[in-house]
């Protein structure tokens, strides 16, 4: 059985309503991102980054997988797919992939500022108070400006094994994640779907100029 993997970035939801993480004005829902994205934010105002990932998470209950998330699942009857997303959402789950790995965390997951292998699912609000078993303060389990990335190690191993590279709905501009091409066997087919592609049509890169929606039926068409 093909191992597809697939590389989601924040064109893949965005038809299902979720906002990218950071618009074209440099702000993620009305906010400066460093003030609510990274540890300095976090150290500086906590209560406001609490909050915000507390209106994220809320926001998370009332948007629905659209039909590129269940398309990517359905593939799973027919190929071993595996994929890798830098969205915190959890769209992809929720469609039923069944091996997804995020890279930039989960927004229905938080940790202890204390012991970052110390995971916690979490559904409702996270507040000041809201502590690990060892005391510590819980934040959310999400990946800030600044700090390392721990799954990109796992990811590019993964990539290493693919038969075919999936790319959907990201500007391949946002690092490490953008470097996962580089880690393919040279024979790997890849295919690129997004309405603005960052990368241009190659002898190795196919692109879909459409949707993660609409380029999702080209695919299936193309690998049928």
């Amino acid at each position: 059985m093909k191992h597809i993997v697939v590389l989601t970035g924040a064109g893949m939801s965005a038809e299902s309503g979720v906002k990218t993480f950071r618009d074209h004005d440099g702000l993620w829902e009305g906010h400066d991102v460093m003030k609510v994205a990274s540890p300095e934010g976090f150290r500086t105002n906590p209560e406001l980054v609490l909050d915000f990932y507390n209106q994220r998470r809320k926001q998370l209950k009332e948007v629905e997988p659209n039909q590129a998330h269940k398309d990517l699942a359905h593939l799973e009857n027919y190929y071993k797919v595996t994929i890798i997303t830098q969205n915190v959402d959890n769209l992809h789950e929720r469609a039923g992939s069944t091996d997804v790995v995020h890279l930039h965390g989960e927004l229905t997951k938080v940790r202890s500022i204390g012991n970052p292998s110390d995971i916690k699912d979490w559904t409702e609000d996270l507040n000041l108070g809201d502590l690990c078993d060892k005391g510590y303060q819980l934040r959310p389990h999400i990946v800030w400006y600044g700090e390392d990335v721990p799954m990109i190690e796992t990811a590019v191993k993964i990539c290493y094994a693919a038969d075919i590279l999936l790319i959907i709905g990201t500007s391949m501009q946002v690092y490490p994640a953008a470097s996962l091409i580089n880690y393919v066997q040279p024979d790997t087919e890849i295919y690129y779907i997004d309405p603005k592609p960052a990368l241009g049509n190659s002898g190795k890169i196919k692109v879909i100029a459409k949707t993660a929606t609409e380029g999702m039926k080209v695919l299936y068409e193309l690998l049928s």
